[in-house]
């Protein structure tokens, strides 16, 4: 057997790795597999066109709605339909305002040591409104100045009250007679009357005579509003 050196058994597996790439090289496309490396330039690069949108521009307009779907609530009223479906526009009845009524105290109905007024508003514009609840009242002096505390509310159901022009509602407003009760009294020049859920008053002379303002029994009570001007 001939002994063959490490060294040289080496260099022949090098030449043979070399041929056999030589060969898978000129049976390859013809390309030079060694060509030269890619060019990196600087710069920017321009926008793609035709392409998708990006995040920004694809939220920025909403799709179009599709065919017989129902609009928002804000087009529904701003635009109603042709063949006269619900609108905007608020119906011709609604609560009366103070600048749209009228405020007087009927005649004094006396009973059991109570005195018994009707307080009236009514309505003086043109125009159907509704009432609904109690009034506000307080006496007052020819200086504005009150005189006692606010009246209390009696119990009592409330109900709304439509108003045609001209016509009116009442409310009763009592007190125990102050001979009887022994209240301190003083004279008022006009009772304030302001409508439910309104902040003006109505100004309207108070022709009763004496009222309680402090002591004993010297509440005066309010009553829930009725239609009419008296019981």
């Amino acid at each position: 057997m001939v002994y063959t050196p490490r060294s040289a058994r080496h260099g022949a597996l090098l030449v043979g790795t070399a041929a056999v790439l030589g060969l898978l090289t000129a049976c390859g496309n013809g390309h030079d597999v060694h060509s030269n490396p890619p060019i990196t330039a600087s710069g920017t690069a321009a926008p793609a066109t035709g392409g998708t949108k990006s995040p920004a521009s694809a939220t920025s307009a909403p799709a179009s709605a599709p065919a017989g779907a129902a609009s928002s609530p804000a087009a529904s009223k701003a635009a109603p339909s042709a063949g006269g479906g619900a609108t905007a526009t608020a119906p011709a009845s609604s609560r009366c305002h103070t600048s749209e009524l009228r405020a007087s105290v009927g005649r004094n109905d006396p009973g059991a040591g109570q005195e018994n007024f009707p307080v009236v508003l009514t309505n003086a514009s043109g125009r159907t409104c509704t009432l609904r609840g109690y009034p506000g009242a307080a006496f007052v002096t020819g200086s504005g100045a009150q005189l006692g505390p606010d009246p209390q509310r009696e119990s009592g159901s409330l109900t709304t009250i439509t108003l045609g022009p001209g016509q009116s509602a009442w409310a009763g407003l009592t007190f125990s007679n102050p001979g009887i009760s022994g209240a301190r009294t003083a004279t008022p020049a006009a009772l304030l009357v302001t409508p439910p859920d309104e902040r003006d008053a109505l100004k309207a002379t108070w022709s009763g005579g004496a009222v309680p303002v402090s002591g004993n029994s010297s509440s005066v009570f309010l009553s829930v509003l009725r239609p009419g001007t008296a019981p």
